[in-house]
């Protein structure tokens, strides 16, 4: 989808976290034969993997139909919003210089139509054309551990701002012809999104599927309760949940700083690139989650906060009536954590 980023050590941006959850679903739910059925099904898509339950299914026949589904809408999702595709939508529009409309489909328009609402919600937090400033900073494919001067990220900002984008009746358009677009931060949400409306329309009712650390429940797990769900600690070694979350037709992302960076002379550079001042951010905000209705509107949103970090993002959470779980980190080496007032309503 987007740069494929990594840090010590290195890991795409939330696969290890999707595989921990992806454990633990198996922890909290294996059955004996004889126990409530489930589906299970696997596979790669988007640069990562992805995860499927279905609760209540276990005839061999539907795998196949359900497999088939999941991969056909991964599949449109790739062709529309890829930046590692030079055929995909997204990489055209990209590649175009001209400042007129560009038309593009309902699934691409959609997307970009919440990327730029969330933009502008968040004060430009959010910023689906921060990508040549995140390559600057060695997060791109070249992963060049340098650090730009004054003069590099100046030249940058230019062609930089999710006010340079705009959606219009006969297509976007970008007032500068180098401004490009890289939906990472929203497209596996809306991926997921995407995949669960089709099982349910395909008959699937309870569902949990997860792509690249992205989730969607909708229903119950074979026990008729809510799916649950582990908040990893935000720690650069080992897997250990923090907090678990009941979750029933609803979505939840994930977002946070610590393994994607590196080191310069004891400063922390995070793939985190605060658009709004061409740095690296430095607060102490290690991870934030939200769950939402959609999973691109958690997914964007939880990138959103944790570049405005844990005073400024927690006050734009509550004012928005967000549901979202912060995880900071404090002078003693541990974590301390607040939540919403939505976010505490979860049952």
């Amino acid at each position: 989808m987007g740069p494929r980023t990594d840090g010590p050590p290195p890991i795409k941006k939330m696969i290890l976290p999707a595989l921990f959850v992806g454990a633990l679903f198996y922890v909290s739910f294996t059955r004996t034969p004889d126990g409530p059925q489930q589906m299970v099904l696997q596979g790669e898509a988007l640069g990562t993997t992805w995860t499927l339950k279905v609760a209540g299914e276990s005839q061999p026949d539907r795998e196949d139909e359900l497999r088939a589904v999941v991969e056909k809408a991964l599949s449109e999702v790739d062709v529309s919003m890829s930046t590692y595709r030079e055929d995909s939508e997204l990489m055209a529009f990209n590649r175009s210089d001209g400042l007129e409309p560009f038309a593009v489909s309902d699934l691409l328009g959609k997307v970009l139509g919440e990327a730029v609402d969330i933009g502008f919600t968040s004060g430009g937090a959010f910023d689906v054309t921060v990508g040549p400033l995140v390559n600057a900073w060695g997060f791109g494919p070249d992963k060049e551990r340098t650090q730009p001067d004054r003069q590099t990220l100046e030249s940058l900002q230019s062609r930089i701002g999710h006010d340079k984008l705009e959606l219009t009746p006969n297509g976007i358009t970008k007032d500068h012809p180098e401004l490009s677009v890289d939906l990472s931060a929203i497209a596996k949400g809306f991926a997921v999104d995407l995949v669960v409306d089709r099982l349910v329309a395909a008959g699937a009712e309870n569902v949990l599927m997860e792509v690249g650390g992205e989730i969607v429940a909708r229903g119950e797990n074979p026990n008729d309760h809510p799916w649950r769900l582990g908040i990893e600690t935000p720690t650069e070694t080992g897997r250990e949940v923090h907090h678990v979350v009941a979750l029933r037709d609803a979505a939840m992302a994930t977002s946070g700083d610590y393994r994607q960076y590196y080191e310069v002379e004891g400063r922390r550079i995070s793939h985190l690139i605060d658009p709004r001042t061409s740095q690296p951010i430095e607060h102490r905000l290690a991870s934030v989650t939200v769950i939402a209705d959609r999973c691109s509107t958690a997914d964007a949103w939880a990138t959103a906060l944790s570049v405005m970090g844990e005073i400024d993002g927690f006050e734009l959470a509550e004012k928005l009536q967000l549901k979202a779980y912060f995880i900071v980190r404090n002078d003693t080496g541990g974590f301390s954590t607040q939540s919403t007032r939505r976010f505490n309503e979860l049952r």
